[in-house]
């Protein structure tokens, strides 16, 4: 009796089955169009005005030049694309940007897939280790390059005089200074700052992986290597090809860690596409080629955001086996042929491993009628301590730029400039941390970036929260759409739009102010945000929200009240991943902000630096301190980051 009287106010449920309705409206444009409008027009808003319109204007920007009679644009049509073909520094640039993306990603990959495949083991400490290995994940990017360039400095850094007691070089070696050595450095330090990210998602990956499959495979006399071909790389296709591809994009568009490590030098060695796209469009002030020139890789970036849009919502792109799309055909045709190469690269690992398989054998176990040399337990242990002393070289590359960080920030500039007590500060001091409080303005910087961090984060939480209930919820005509250009524009590269974003800030006077950062972080931070929230709303039982509305509530306060509060830990992941990003963001802040106390810290370290001389000390402090608030944000909520990031890269 109960229930049926509570089937008449069920039509709140899609809030749009009023009597007076015209039906043809929900027809076009779905049933909970009017519902929908105020959750998903601030997302509509905000994409639209400030992703879709720079990236329109950009486009349209691209085919000018600037006159200096006139000081007019004048359209030139596709004439700034066709320069580049003959432009030298644009093809070394690209030619760089290869190579250090192919080969950044190709090791990290290797590195990261170790790291978890042992993370994943039988380890003593593994949440510890795994804590450890996720840290320079959280470093902000300007500190991840002072940090590595005073390790790498000739004269005072850390690197040379360890690399000359293991008798590996005999005198010191510039390695940023060098045109055949800064490309490879450049490339460890992007290595040093990616391996967290592959570490999350294949130990993810791994865990979902049924414990069964390898025990079948062992009954069958399956080898580590054999496991691994035909079982684990297998369970973690869908994760490699994810992972592989955000980082593809992420490391190909790289601004700010090589801006701040070499500014492109020495002689253009390490001069991105996107380095060159700013010099000519910020600096040299032709916004014309300098967008060409950042454009010119956007079909390349097209290409692979629609293989991962692919396989990051099959549903949106289901087809029939007959009507598979030249697309469909060659990614199978391109999965078979690396399941081929696989096969030829594993046949002599395998090989291998029967042969040091078949010595450990004899040497435990002499002949076949004789008792082990070792017990089980033994035997465990051993496997434990060769597990860890695999993991060790990985620890000390991780760790060793913190300690660097720490001890550096409490010597004094004679300790530094002497080149005296190398790994340990003899006395101890804080007189760098006085120095930078007193004598910069390292507070003003700091209480700038708390607040566009803490301004640009509820913005952006606030609307990608009220969207993913939306695009989870409600029916409403666009929004599947939505859901896949919210996935690009998740994708989309910061190069691609700070050049128009530039233009537009400069025209409604916001330019060289907070609200400019406020109004423009959001382009990078909501997207993520609603994604993880979209998938989080997803499981939450709807029966919940059916009996509130029953009750008479209408959606906005189902919404508040029963949904919101349920996905308290998708909101805290994506609001200390919101904070965190806001708090370490350098490419925005460094081309929209010019006055020197408006800046944030990422931007206001480099003020420290005269010229050549980097007072090492002072920026070692900062770096510390800059570090803190993100370091404590991590160890309070480490797990909502992991499962967020997890979430939005791989569950989808």
């Amino acid at each position: 009796m109960d229930h049926q009287v509570g089937l008449k106010p069920a039509s709140r449920l899609g809030a749009s089955t009023s009597v007076n309705r015209p039906k043809w409206t929900e027809a076009i444009l779905g049933r909970d169009w009017r519902v929908a409008i105020p959750f998903v027009a601030p997302l509509v808003i905000i994409m639209a005005g400030l992703i879709l319109w720079p990236f329109i204007n950009a486009i349209l920007l691209s085919m000018t030049v600037r006159s200096v009679v006139t000081r007019t644009d004048q359209y030139v049509g596709f004439a700034n694309y066709a320069r580049l073909l003959q432009d030298s520094d644009f093809i070394t640039s690209v030619g760089n940007t290869l190579q250090f993306t192919l080969v950044s990603v190709a090791v990290k990959f290797v590195v990261g897939m170790a790291i978890a495949l042992l993370l994943n083991s039988k380890l003593w400490f593994r949440s510890i280790l795994t804590g450890i290995m996720l840290l320079p994940w959280i470093v902000p990017e300007v500190v991840t390059a002072l940090t590595w360039r005073s390790i790498y400095d000739p004269i005072f850094g850390g690197l040379n005089p360890i690399l000359m007691q293991l008798g590996l070089i005999n005198r010191p070696v510039a390695w940023l200074a060098e045109p055949g050595l800064a490309m490879a450095s450049v490339i460890a330090v992007n290595v040093w700052k990616g391996i967290p990210f592959y570490t999350i998602l294949l130990l993810a990956g791994l865990k979902a992986i049924e414990r069964e499959q390898y025990e079948a495979a062992e009954v069958d006399g399956a080898g580590v290597i054999q496991k691994f071909r035909h079982i684990t790389l297998p369970g973690l296709r869908y994760v490699i090809l994810v992972t592989v591809l955000l980082s593809f994009i992420s490391t190909f568009n790289t601004f700010g860690l090589i801006y701040l490590m070499t500014g492109g030098g020495p002689g253009g060695a390490t001069r991105m596409f996107s380095i060159l796209a700013y010099e000519k469009a910020i600096i040299g002030l032709r916004f014309g080629p300098g967008i060409a020139t950042a454009f010119s890789m956007a079909p390349l970036m097209a290409i692979i955001i629609f293989i991962l849009a692919r396989v990051m919502r099959p549903e949106q792109y289901s087809t029939a086996k007959n009507n598979e799309t030249f697309m469909d055909r060659s990614l199978r045709v391109f999965g078979r042929g690396l399941t081929r190469i696989l096969d030829l690269v594993f046949l002599p690992f395998e090989w291998l491993a029967q042969v040091l398989g078949g010595l450990s054998k004899s040497i435990l176990q002499p002949t076949a009628t004789s008792k082990p040399r070792f017990t089980r337990t033994q035997r465990t242990r051993m496997g434990i301590g060769m597990r860890l002393l695999l993991l060790l070289p990985m620890l000390i590359f991780v760790l060793f730029p913190f300690y660097w960080i720490f001890i550096t920030s409490f010597k004094t500039d004679l300790q530094i400039q002497r080149f005296s007590s190398i790994y340990w500060p003899q006395p101890w001091t804080i007189e760098q941390y006085r120095s930078l409080i007193v004598d910069t303005q390292f507070l003003t910087w700091f209480k700038n970036t708390v607040i566009v961090a803490s301004l640009s984060t509820l913005v952006s939480v606030f609307v990608a929260a009220l969207a993913a209930y939306a695009l989870a919820r409600l029916k409403f005509t666009g929004g599947r759409l939505l859901t896949t250009l919210l996935l690009v524009t998740y994708l989309l590269p910061g190069s691609l739009l700070f050049i128009p974003l530039y233009r537009i800030l400069t025209e409604i006077g916001i330019i060289n102010t907070h609200a400019a950062l406020v109004v423009t972080y959001p382009t990078f931070l909501m997207p993520f945000a609603t994604w993880v929230m979209l998938g989080y709303f997803r499981s939450i039982p709807v029966e919940l929200e059916e009996a509130a509305l029953i009750d008479g509530a209408n959606r906005l306060v189902a919404f508040w009240r029963i949904t919101l509060p349920l996905a308290a830990p998708a909101l805290l992941s994506v609001t200390l991943f919101a904070f965190t990003n806001a708090w370490n963001e350098f490419l925005f802040a460094f081309v929209f902000i010019t006055s020197e106390s408006l800046k944030t810290l990422p931007v206001g370290l480099q003020l420290l630096v005269f010229g050549d001389i980097y007072p090492w000390g002072q920026l070692m402090a900062a770096s510390l301190l800059m570090a803190i608030p993100v370091v404590c944000v991590y160890i309070y909520a480490q797990r909502y980051l992991v499962e967020g990031i997890t979430a939005g890269s791989v569950k989808g």
